[in-house]
């Protein structure tokens, strides 16, 4: 499992990065969910995905996650079609942190003995 959760994580981060970057006529543009709600949930799964496929380093999936966001942002700056903002660097680092944080809470509750009934 941790395998493949690290080679989807590393898959769907080369697929974000090449969407952040591109010009913006050939972003995918999905329905049905405010954009805000696009980017918290695509870096919240790409942290949890990373956090679950390398346990013990969850800490710094966290902070890598979290400069990647930084950095995409920043690159938009390079095609005058896209623009970087702080908001939604905020949002994209919430979803990293949740997304470790989830991976956290999961891992904590997968780990614990199972009770006995009596």
């Amino acid at each position: 499992m941790l395998k493949s959760a690290r080679v989807i994580a590393w898959l769907l981060l080369a697929a974000l990065v090449i969407v952040t970057v591109c010009p913006i006529e050939y972003r995918p543009h999905p329905r049905g969910f405010p954009v805000t709600v696009e980017r918290l949930g695509a870096f919240a799964l790409i942290a949890f995905l990373f956090a679950i496929g390398y346990p013990q380093h969850r800490w710094r999936v966290c902070v890598l996650i979290v400069v990647a966001a930084g950095g995409l942002e920043a690159s938009q700056m390079l095609d005058p079609s896209r623009h970087g903002r702080v908001a939604d660097f905020a949002v994209k680092a919430l979803g990293a942190v949740l997304g470790v944080a989830g991976a956290f809470v999961i891992s904590r509750f997968a780990s614990r003995p199972a009770k006995a009934c009596a």
